[in-house]
């Protein structure tokens, strides 16, 4: 909707958005409609209030805190894009027990001592961590950061973690996504 948007564009077709997503204009129009149903017939969507029911639903309406737990290359790059500012996610700081990168920063995000992680996520009332550590302190981290409220865990180790039904993980498996594409150079459709 973004780009719709830039462009001046008013109104958009379920139709239109049929052709840009892949999903057939019925499907766009029943799911929603499950959501409140923002379109007219003959008339289409409002751009601008399509992106900002869109955003409500999805949750980037509102700014969400998150810290960045391991500050390696993956912590890094993480902490350097740009994206996630538009997309509802403030990375506040990142933390780590190397005390060569203790105090750093990363696009003004300041690598922290794991001491200090506590009182940083109990101050700061952090939602979100980002899990970047060797995999066999992936599950400890997780418990420390949901026994202090966080209910959100983004985690790119390859262990699967072991959480509450009230705590949402979200695994990036960078390694698995590399062998399925591998699989589909391998075995075109």
């Amino acid at each position: 909707m973004q780009e719709e948007m830039e462009m001046g564009q008013v109104r958009i077709s379920s139709k239109e958005l049929s052709e840009k997503t892949g999903f057939t204009a019925s499907q766009i129009r029943q799911d929603l409609n499950n959501f409140g149903g923002f379109g007219q017939q003959g008339y289409g969507y409002n751009v601008g209030l399509l992106k900002d029911e869109i955003a409500k639903i999805i949750g980037i309406d509102k700014t969400r805190k998150a810290i960045i737990v391991g500050a390696g290359s993956l912590g890094y790059a993480i902490a350097r894009y740009q994206g996630f500012k538009n997309s509802g996610l403030e990375i506040r700081a990142m933390f780590d027990v190397d005390t060569e990168k203790i105090g750093k920063k990363v696009e003004n995000i300041e690598v922290k001592d794991m001491k200090d992680l506590v009182s940083y996520v109990r101050r700061h009332k952090i939602e979100v961590g980002i899990i970047t550590t060797p995999g066999a302190f992936a599950q400890e981290i997780t418990d420390a950061l949901i026994k202090l409220g966080v209910k959100g865990i983004w985690n790119f180790t390859p262990v699967d973690l072991d959480v509450e039904d009230d705590v949402v993980v979200e695994n990036v498996r960078l390694n698995d996504s590399l062998l399925t594409l591998f699989y589909y150079l391998n075995h075109p459709l």
